[in-house]
């Protein structure tokens, strides 16, 4: 199992799990907010429609092609 943090809370996933995984098992499976103040989810899940963007220790990534690992944070609250 690894350990990671998903804003804020401490989460544990199998190894091999995406990031959007992680989405969908620990919190509402939502990415981001749009501008319009919608929230979005991943949707391609092969990095092309670019919804599933979040901040993983301090960075914009996408949470599709993203494994997770210990120790990371992800944020989708951006």
């Amino acid at each position: 199992m690894i350990e990671l943090s998903l804003n804020g809370q401490a989460l544990q996933v199998a190894d091999g799990y995406t990031v959007a995984a992680a989405l969908c098992l620990g919190g509402d499976g939502n990415s981001r907010t749009s501008v319009g103040g919608q929230r979005r989810a991943p949707l391609c899940g092969m990095g092309v429609c670019q919804e599933c963007r979040v901040s993983i220790d301090g960075q914009r990534r996408l949470a599709c092609q993203t494994l997770c690992r210990p120790g990371m944070r992800v944020e989708t609250r951006a």
